[in-house]
């Protein structure tokens, strides 16, 4: 179609916008031009790679931007089993994700214990050995550690055992100026409600929670029956109240590059409409393509409903 001519109307009204732009101060114009969400990598979505030994952990931040173009990265504990406490380990994981110009943002961690044991010797035991990924994610410059609500008993017992540890993990963690960060990963902790429920008995500023869009299935050995599955949208509307970090699982996509098991776009809607302004973290976990097709993918999709929303 041919171009309409520009009028000196719409040149005056484009002109006088782009003054008032610039005129505001400069914290508001770069709030302007802010994207809704900025994107991470968590590192479980190279997991296969890992344990293959195609390449050291030590490098994932790294990788993160080299390949990727990501500038902030979530760790898993269960890659760095002996290294909690390896100063000069830490110093150089730290160094070479500061050379990349990545942030790690923060450390999952996993078999540690369950802190919301019924036996309070347990539950104890399950706080402390927690210390050791507190001081590594303040070495590491991390935000928080992710942690699961692990426990036992009716729903009301658990709710209780979990906040407990919980509380106590998080007074801890205060004094690593770091959050303590809960995801739905199986068990209770997959029902919303519930987590929620745990979150505001517990209610200190720094224990919130990591809304994992693919982790409501309550108990895995029956996945395949729809009521072992909490609704995931509302799960994740649930928690996002809590939420210092999210992270975006996927899966396999179909052949207009959307994920087949969640709406991203109505998914990262709840998100945004919570008022979250943090990272996004890609977390692909499929066998349908490769690990790296996985992550390329995500991001892609990610990078169109920013767009969009």
């Amino acid at each position: 179609m041919p171009r309409m001519p520009i009028t000196r109307r719409d040149f005056t009204s484009s002109a006088v916008s782009a003054l008032a732009l610039t005129a505001l101060p400069l914290p508001i114009r770069a709030a302007c031009a802010r994207p809704a969400f900025e994107i991470s990598l968590a590192q479980w979505s190279l997991h296969r790679a890992i344990r293959a030994g195609e390449f050291d952990p030590v490098e994932f931040p790294a990788l993160a931007r080299d390949r990727y173009a990501i500038d902030a990265v979530e760790l898993v504990n269960t890659f760095y089993p002996e290294k909690a406490r390896d100063t000069a380990y830490l110093r150089e994981l730290r160094q070479r994700a500061d050379d990349a110009g990545v942030r790690i943002a923060l450390i999952m961690c996993d078999g540690v214990g369950a802190l919301g044991a019924p036996d309070a010797e347990r539950r104890g035991d399950a706080v402390d050995g927690h210390v050791r990924w507190l001081e590594a994610a303040a070495a590491l410059g991390c935000h928080s550690i992710r942690v699961n609500a692990e426990s036992g008993g009716t729903f009301e017992e658990q709710q209780k055992l979990a906040a407990d540890g919980l509380r106590r993990l998080s007074t801890l963690a205060s004094g690593y100026g770091l959050n303590v960060l809960v995801e739905n990963h199986g068990g209770l902790s997959s029902n919303g409600a519930w987590l929620a429920g745990v979150m505001r008995m517990v209610d200190f500023p720094n224990c919130g929670t990591l809304p994992d869009f693919g982790n409501f299935c309550m108990n895995w050995s029956r996945s395949g029956e729809p009521d072992a599955w909490y609704d995931r949208y509302l799960g994740v509307e649930e928690l996002m109240s809590f939420a210092k970090a999210v992270s975006a699982k996927s899966y396999a996509f179909d052949d207009a590059g959307n994920e087949t098991s969640t709406n991203f776009v109505r998914m990262m809607r709840v998100v945004l409409e919570a008022g979250y302004k943090g990272y996004v973290g890609i977390e692909y976990e499929g066998s349908a393509h490769s690990e790296h097709e996985g992550i390329l993918k995500t991001k892609a999709l990610l990078e169109r409903v920013r767009d969009q929303l």
